[in-house]
C-alpha cells in the first residue's frame, strides 16, 4: 500500500487549505483513514480520522475548524482545513489501516507527508 499526500502550501493566518491523500498498490480493503501531523521540535500528534463507515474523531485543537472526509471507491482521505492558524504549521501526514492482501493482516501505512505553512 503506497499513500501519496498533496495539496500543502504557504496561506496567510484565516484561510483555508484542503489536503488530499490516496492509497494505491495492493489494497484489498482499507479500514481507519486519516491524518498526523509533526511541528518542528514536536512528536507527531494525530490530527484527525474517519472509519470506513465515515464516523470522525478529531483532535481537540481542530475541532470546528477541520473536516474529515474520504472516498472509499477512491482509497483516498481529504482533510478541508479552515480558520487555519500558525500553531497549526507543521508537516501533515496522512495514514491508512490497511489489508494489503485477503490474507495478510491489516497494519498501518504512511505517506510521505505534505507541508503547511500559515503565516502572514
Amino acid at each position: 500500500v503506497q499513500l501519496q499526500a498533496y495539496g500543502g502550501g504557504l496561506v496567510q493566518p484565516g484561510g483555508s487549505l484542503r489536503l488530499s491523500c490516496v492509497a494505491s498498490g495492493n489494497v484489498f480493503s482499507i479500514n481507519t483513514m486519516g491524518w498526523y501531523r509533526q511541528a518542528p521540535g514536536n512528536q507527531r500528534e494525530m490530527v484527525a480520522d474517519i472509519g470506513r463507515g465515515g464516523s470522525a474523531l478529531y483532535a481537540d485543537p481542530v475541532k470546528g475548524r477541520f473536516t474529515i472526509s474520504r472516498d472509499n471507491d477512491k482509497n483516498a482521505v481529504f482533510l478541508q482545513m479552515n480558520n487555519l492558524k500558525p500553531e497549526d504549521t507543521a508537516v501533515y501526514f496522512c495514514y491508512c489501516y490497511a489489508r494489503p492482501k485477503l490474507w495478510l493482516p491489516q497494519r498501518d501505512y504512511w505517506g510521505q507527508g505534505t507541508e503547511v505553512t500559515v503565516s502572514s
